[in-house]
């Protein structure tokens, strides 16, 4: 990315930044992910504000509103966003974050650029790895920030891997494990269950986009992809069982599986090296928090986890221990994504995740896809 931020090439920078005075947000879609993780989020970080929601059910306004204040703006579509790109500057947008479902993404990515604004997208980005691309050259060529949110390389048990490998302590590491599983027997529905292929739906591009993206960042390009893929549950329609074998060109290998089919949980992580190992059970308590109505505060604690909750890092062959010692977690922070989308609008610093990264992990789902499909291997 250039690190400008152009609403389009001659035209003027939003007041905003220019100035002190909070980054206007526009958030497309109030459902789980726009109500549960967006809307709070944005609204928690400072140099943000939340201005405006768009959704065309008038629950889900009043919910929006009755969360974040009657000054908080209502649209019925996002049409009403591209219009203010040109507003005047007391009404023009800085950001749209689009938080609607998945098929709606590459539409709704490509008209907020083409107006001329910023961008945050829900993961997966795309469907393919080739529309991913597509949108970060459009980016590129205007000028904005595409961002996708990945929010899970904020969980508390990632960024206490990341402390692990940074100094060393597991030694060479020769394969990660890497489980988002769940107990959910019966199907709940809705686009995110749809068999119909321009729903995006199923696990492998739900979950899988975060476990592919987490084994990327740490362990690099993947050369080589196997996956096993299945539907399991009575009246399901999309995989629900799905596991992905990644060699990276490091020579490290991740197993990974997302399924909502596991009656008993494995560990979230299982990562053995040359010197030490590290298992992590249980998930990263940021979701439930906010599932909960609870809120990050600056200055005050998040993210943080019970000591019995601890994974261990060692060697050994305790049956009943695995080896090893109780290692401190890191605190999650999902804010430090908005802080980022922040900085990197107003100063020019990083795109927390670029979307070039986004498609690099969609080729890792394509060709998890074919590999499950074909029974073989793919090559990257």
């Amino acid at each position: 990315m250039t690190g400008s931020h152009t609403a389009r090439p001659g035209a003027p920078l939003s007041s905003a930044l220019l100035s002190s005075a909070p980054l206007r947000v526009g958030l497309v879609g109030y459902g789980l992910a726009g109500s549960v993780f967006h809307a709070p989020l944005i609204a928690a970080t400072e140099g943000l504000t939340l201005d405006t929601v768009v959704t065309s059910n008038p629950e889900r306004q009043a919910r929006a509103r009755a969360e974040h204040g009657d000054a908080l703006r209502c649209a019925t579509s996002p049409d009403e966003l591209w219009a203010r790109a040109d507003a005047g500057p007391e009404d023009r947008l800085d950001l749209v974050v689009i938080a609607s479902p998945n098929k709606t993404h590459v539409p709704l990515a490509t008209a907020a650029l083409e107006a001329g604004l910023p961008v945050v997208v829900d993961k997966p980005l795309a469907g393919t790895a080739a529309e991913a691309r597509g949108l970060a050259t459009l980016a590129e060529e205007r000028g904005l920030l595409l961002s996708v949110f990945q929010n899970r390389r904020w969980d508390n048990d990632f960024l206490t891997l990341q402390q692990l490998l940074r100094e060393g302590e597991l030694g060479d590491v020769w394969r990660f494990e890497s489980r988002f599983e769940r107990w959910r027997p019966k199907p709940k529905g809705g686009w995110r269950e749809s068999g119909n292929p321009e729903e995006i739906g199923g696990l492998l591009y739900d979950l899988g986009s975060h476990v592919v993206d987490q084994a990327l960042v740490l362990f690099g390009d993947a050369v080589s992809v196997y996956a096993e893929s299945d539907v399991r549950r009575p009246g399901a329609e999309a995989d629900d069982d799905t596991f992905i074998a990644i060699t990276h060109a490091n020579g490290v290998r991740s197993h990974l599986y997302v399924s909502a089919t596991t009656a008993q949980l494995g560990p979230r992580f299982r990562v053995l090296g040359s010197r030490a190992g590290y298992v992590k059970y249980g998930l990263d308590p940021q979701e439930a928090a906010l599932r909960e109505g609870v809120r990050p505060v600056v200055g005050e604690p998040w993210g943080v986890e019970d000591e019995s909750l601890w994974g261990r890092l060692g060697s050994g062959e305790s049956p009943l221990t695995g080896g090893g010692t109780p290692y401190p977690t890191l605190d999650g922070d999902y804010p430090a994504f908005y802080a980022a989308v922040a900085a990197a609008l107003r100063e020019g610093a990083p795109d927390p995740v670029p979307a070039t990264e986004a498609a690099a992990a969609l080729d890792v789902l394509e060709a998890a896809r074919r590999s499950a499909r074909d029974g073989a291997a793919v090559r990257l």
